[in-house]
């Protein structure tokens, strides 16, 4: 895998994905995130075995492929990096080489194939809604949702989607 990226399209894209990431993981592949270089664009993608952020910016593909590096070093070395300029990611072997402008980074990687891919769903139904809208919603039913409670089930909302609209539920 072989890409170019300037660091103002790079950085927000992996501090999202970089979020989902746990410090401390069971799995040490569970401290990596996943990068796959196709079709003129970067697809970052990141877990925690619960929670599955996946996201894509556009890149200079030069070689296509995919592997796994370190999020939090990457993430920090990316901030670190001055702004404007153009980042170089190149994955081959077991290590990542990370080059912007003057500066050159070495990472361990970790096979992509041992990064744990949550199942892709097939929606049976689809809705768009705008985000005020959907905001809205979650903050008028949220007041209902148990905060702390050891039934992990009553933390969370309810969305139901069918012809009729979606209707959200909380207890």
């Amino acid at each position: 895998m072989d890409v170019k990226i300037g660091r103002e399209q790079l950085l927000p894209v992996l501090s999202r994905v970089v979020a989902v990431v746990e410090r401390r993981q069971t799995l040490p592949i569970l401290g990596n995130l996943l990068l796959r270089a196709q079709d003129g664009g970067l697809i970052i993608v990141g877990t925690d075995m619960e929670i599955e952020i996946r996201s894509r910016c556009l890149a200079d593909v030069i070689e296509e492929g995919e592997g796994t590096v370190p999020a939090r070093k990457l993430g920090d070395i990316v901030r670190s990096l001055a702004e404007g300029s153009e980042v170089r990611l190149k994955i081959a072997g077991d290590r990542c080489v990370l080059t912007a402008g003057r500066g050159r980074y070495v990472l361990g990687t970790l096979p992509a194939q041992d990064f744990p891919l949550m199942e892709a769903v097939s929606p049976e139904l689809v809705m768009e809604i705008e985000e005020g809208i959907l905001k809205r919603i979650f903050e008028k039913t949220a007041f209902a949702m148990a905060q702390q409670d050891v039934r992990y089930y009553l933390n969370g909302l309810l969305l139901e989607l069918d012809e009729s609209g979606l209707r959200a539920v909380a207890t």
